[in-house]
């Protein structure tokens, strides 16, 4: 049996590259997290098939699953509307700091799905069955997310799927990010793995465990930067508005 506590050859060299082991020790000699995470999906079987997302090269093995203070989401999509165009959530994962899942559910729409774009999705008729209804997944994930960092790839598509909103200064979008970008536009997160962590995900269908952990690790690889960016955009908003004139009132005609 594979020890627990050895990490994935793969995950482990790219830790080393970021310099993130440190960190991670330090964080793993601490209290045990608690087992039970809200909405964490018990891995399922059909027919003897495995798990769609079962390998992957991003997986962490550490044991902590604690909800930290920076939450990577992602989403996939489902086609609704009579012609299958407009997207509805199909699943979310959520993924902490360390990589590990702390929210994974597939998600039943509100209206009925009409294409499942299994080839980009990886959703099946079979995983809607018993999934959670939109609207208490929505629940959900807007208290797992209320005063966190919120890590993703385009998370207003995320958000607009969600029909949720989230403070600005908490969001760290890989696609929106200025040292990310190309000519001012944004990059795929699979290119954006690629160049920067070394990394090949979405390679047929997309796993958003995967990509959940891939933005993660391209916000925890700039992090400094990052954090000194939004601190001084706050910084030259704060005084813009302090220089700002206030407006004078308009005096009415003179009385005759």
């Amino acid at each position: 049996m594979k020890n627990p506590k050895q990490l994935n050859p793969n995950w482990a060299q790219l830790r080393q590259k970021l310099g993130y082991g440190s960190e991670l020790s330090s964080k793993k000699s601490g209290t045990e997290s608690q087992e039970t995470i809200l909405g964490k999906r018990k891995e399922r079987s059909d027919n003897g098939e495995t798990s769609d997302c079962e390998i992957n090269v991003l997986a962490p093995t550490s044991s902590d699953s604690s909800i930290t203070d920076e939450i990577a989401m992602d989403c996939e999509m489902v086609g609704v509307s009579p012609l299958g165009n407009k997207s509805a959530l199909g699943r979310i994962t959520l993924v902490n700091k360390w990589g590990n899942v702390v929210y994974d559910e597939h998600v039943r729409p509100v209206e009925r799905v009409v294409d499942f774009r299994t080839k980009i999705s990886g959703i099946r008729p079979r995983d809607l069955k018993k999934a959670k209804d939109f609207r208490v997944v929505q629940k959900e994930v807007a208290e797992l997310i209320k005063g966190r960092i919120l890590v993703g790839h385009a998370l207003r598509n995320d958000l607009k799927a969600l029909l949720l909103s989230h403070p600005k200064k908490d969001i760290r979008d890989t696609a929106e990010y200025q040292p990310f970008l190309k000519e001012g536009r944004s990059k795929a997160l699979k290119h954006l793995a690629a160049e920067v962590l070394g990394v090949k995900i979405q390679n047929g269908e997309h796993c958003p465990i995967e990509d959940a952990r891939a933005a993660m690790m391209l916000y925890i690889k700039k992090n400094r930067e990052w954090e000194k960016s939004v601190k001084d955009l706050v910084k030259m908003k704060l005084k813009q508005k302090k220089r700002k004139p206030k407006k004078q009132k308009k005096e009415g005609p003179p009385a005759s």
